[in-house]
């Protein structure tokens, strides 16, 4: 409408400087004609539509919705049409909310949900749902979900590693109801889960439990690995005095006994005196040292 507006002020303009320029009116006119100018000019800008970074466009001409969406950039547009803007990025919902469990106990929940639009249906959102797709379907159906999923598990698995899975399955089953309406869902990251204050000590205390027996196995474990390293030590200990008693007899004792006798005889430093014959035919060696 402010195009066609626009046109018609600015063929008045130029019909009037035309009058003007016949009755001598020359100066007058040129204004006329200028400001007519000037006024096709900024009609003539509502051709264009600039769609920012991040963002598409939905063309609505008189309740008739383009199939087409605008991509980001200078695009030409009736200038009769409204365009819609809807934000392709990355959006963020924060949500506290009190969630059943398996058991039916009352937890309360933070999370999150990470989505964006798809942004070749944004004409389907803009026909089916409109710019409140947001209020009107995402979150309502993201509260559902949770609080659905959130019953299929016990609190104490909200507590511990079953989180990954929960937020998977929430994405999931998401997306399945949203997804066909050109919501494309991300993530569903669990901020913060606050559950009763005797189930937390009963888990906590589980969970301690449970690392002391994992504590417990590990010394057990280690004490047997010792005890096996003892055991094959004193093996070997016994094998080595085994061969060794089996390798020493009468003779070898002797001839050491007359070989260690020679090497003290022939040391210029050895006090020693020999007195006859000892036991076995070895000669008895006394220190001659006072």
């Amino acid at each position: 409408m402010e195009f066609i507006l626009l046109v018609v002020i600015a063929l008045i303009v130029f019909f009037a400087g035309r009058n003007l320029k016949r009755t001598g009116k020359k100066q007058e006119s040129l204004w006329a004609n200028i400001i007519g100018v000037v006024i096709i000019a900024v009609a003539a800008v509502q051709l264009f539509t600039v769609i920012p970074a991040g963002t598409v466009g939905v063309v609505d001409f008189l309740g008739n919705v383009s199939d087409n969406t605008l991509k980001a950039g200078v695009n030409i547009v009736n200038p009769m049409a409204k365009v819609v803007k809807f934000s392709i990025k990355t959006q963020e919902i924060k949500e506290t909310m009190k969630v059943p469990s398996k058991e039916g106990l009352t937890v309360d929940l933070e999370i999150s949900l990470l989505y964006r639009i798809n942004p070749d249906k944004a004409n389907i959102i803009y026909k089916s749902i409109g710019p409140n797709y947001r209020d009107i379907v995402l979150i309502p159906q993201f509260r559902s979900v949770v609080r659905g999923v959130t019953a299929r598990y016990e609190a104490k698995a909200l507590y511990t590693a079953s989180r990954e899975k929960l937020a998977s399955e929430i994405v999931s089953e998401l997306q399945n109801i949203v997804g066909k309406r050109g919501i494309l869902v991300e993530a569903a990251p669990l901020r913060q889960i606050v559950l009763p204050n005797r189930l937390t000590q009963a888990i906590e205390e589980k969970l301690k439990a449970e690392q002391e027996s994992q504590r417990m196995v590990f010394v057990l474990k280690k004490e047997k690995q010792e005890a096996e390293r003892k055991r094959i030590e004193a093996k070997g200990i016994a094998d080595f005095q085994h061969i060794v008693s089996e390798g020493i007899n009468e003779q070898l004792l002797k001839w050491k006994g007359i070989e260690a006798t020679e090497k003290l005889a022939n040391s210029p430093n050895t006090k020693i005196i020999v007195i006859g014959s000892g036991k076995d035919g070895l000669p008895i060696i006394l220190n001659g040292d006072k």
